[in-house]
This record gives C-alpha cells, structure tokens and sequence, in this order.
C-alpha cells in the first residue's frame, strides 16, 4: 500500500528534483492550475461525502478549507475558516451541507 502524503511526511527530495526544471513562477501557477481542478472536480461531484474522502484519501474538503485560511494567515490574509469553507465548497457551507450532505 502507498504511504499517503500529508504536509508532515511531505518529500523534499521529491519537490527539489521536480523544481529543477521548473522556475518558481511557472511551479506555483501550475500548482494553482491542478488546485481549481481539484476544487472543479469536487464540485462536479457533490455526492462524494467529506467521511468517503477522509477515509480514502485522509483529507477532505474541510481540511481544503483549513489548509487555505492557515496558509492566508501565513501571508498575513485575513481568510478565516468560514471563508475558506466557502471558497472550497463554493458556497457558504450551511448551504452545501443542507443541500448535498448524507445523513449519517
């Protein structure tokens, strides 16, 4: 089984081999590029539930969202969680969870 990458067990051997062949500029906007996509794709399947990808994938879109408001404040962006939430679900999450989530 594939050990899962999370921000900790992340390999930087890995990141300097492929950032060799990349400047940062390009390396960051392809970044951003897979990011949208990631975000289209979530959204274009609603009924993938946050506890399927927590169990498959170890992360979810809560954790999208926690990862974006920690990164804004790094840079001193005041995006708070329930900003974030909004920006990963693409709408406030009240909304996503009434309309898209399972019950349990």
């Amino acid at each position: 089984m594939l050990a899962r990458s999370t921000p900790e067990s992340h390999n930087e051997y890995e990141e300097t081999r492929i950032s060799m062949s990349l400047n940062d500029q390009d390396r960051i906007e392809l970044e951003a590029v897979a990011f949208r996509r990631l975000l289209q794709h979530l959204d274009a399947n609603k009924d993938v539930q946050n506890i399927d990808l927590m169990n498959l994938a170890g992360f979810c879109r809560n954790c999208l969202a926690k990862w974006y408001s920690a990164a804004a404040q790094e840079k001193d962006l005041e995006i708070d969680y329930e900003q974030a939430r909004e920006v990963i679900y693409g709408m406030p999450y009240s909304t996503w969870k009434e309309k898209y989530q399972t019950p349990q």
